[in-house]
């Protein structure tokens, strides 16, 4: 990866994670720790459900962010697709509440999601988990922080005992070639999921086929900054902002590790 194109990306740093505070304000009248949420609930195809939370993040952080960087795309999980975003060499790419189901049931690990993209890569990300009063953000170059303090991926040097989450089938994989790992519950947010591989609390993160943009994109320059790798099976990293948002089956977890784990899943 190469640095960012401008120290404007760098700049941007502090208004991002005002208005990732500030939709994290929004969303908190509508949840309801341990019970059903207060807000309006539909479901989109493939029975996804969204909340009114969510179309009202979304609106606030399209103007907030589109008022910093009027010339970038925008790609969001709860805005209809403009194709427009193709032609623009930066992109907003946004989840507004990433971890929906959790959020509607009462389950804290939810997050909002927000990444700049420059030519097919994130240049800046941050994830707010606003239950956990943390913030996870990375500018390209300049280290992974979270609240304030820096970020470093599990410092293992075998994947043997290896604190793994992820759906299941995919951790009953890697088991099968990697005897014992310790099983962690699921993170209902992919977004915080991978983070927490960014912070060491998690080893190895896995992600099935179809996660979009605006699940990883964030949280794959948080990875990387903090000393881990977000990729597929054979080892290539996500692009972003294609015709088609969404990609297969994928493995965080610390650069040190990656080939051995790679090779894990391939087998």
């Amino acid at each position: 990866m190469q640095a960012p194109s401008s120290d404007l990306i760098v700049s941007l740093g502090e208004a991002v994670r005002d208005a990732a505070r500030r939709a994290g304000a929004l969303a908190f009248p509508y949840f309801r720790a341990g019970g059903k949420t207060a807000a309006r609930l539909w479901y989109k195809e493939h029975s996804s459900p969204v909340t009114e939370a969510d179309i009202a993040l979304d609106a606030f952080l399209k103007d907030q962010l589109s008022r910093l960087l009027p010339e970038a795309g925008w790609l969001s999980e709860e805005t209809i697709d403009d194709p427009v975003r193709l032609e623009r060499s930066r992109i907003w790419i946004v989840d507004p509440i990433d971890g929906t189901r959790a959020f509607a049931t009462g389950h804290p690990d939810w997050s909002i999601s927000i990444a700049l993209v420059e030519n097919g890569r994130p240049v800046l990300g941050v994830i707010h988990a606003p239950i956990h009063d943390r913030m996870y953000e990375a500018v390209l170059g300049r280290g992974a922080r979270c609240n304030g303090e820096s970020l470093r991926a599990s410092e293992a040097e075998a994947l043997k005992s290896a604190r793994v989450a992820g759906p299941k089938p995919l951790m009953d994989r890697l088991e099968r070639h990697i005897s014992p790992i310790e099983r962690l519950p699921k993170v209902p947010s992919l977004a915080l999921r991978l983070a927490r591989v960014a912070e060491g609390s998690i080893d190895i993160g896995l992600v099935s086929s179809n996660a979009q943009d605006w699940d990883i994109a964030a949280a794959d320059l948080i990875l990387h900054e903090a000393g881990a790798r977000l990729t597929d099976f054979t080892g290539t990293a996500p692009a972003y902002n294609k015709p088609l948002p969404s990609h297969g089956e994928m493995i965080a977890v610390a650069s040190r590790l990656h080939p051995r784990a790679i090779g894990a899943m391939r087998t």
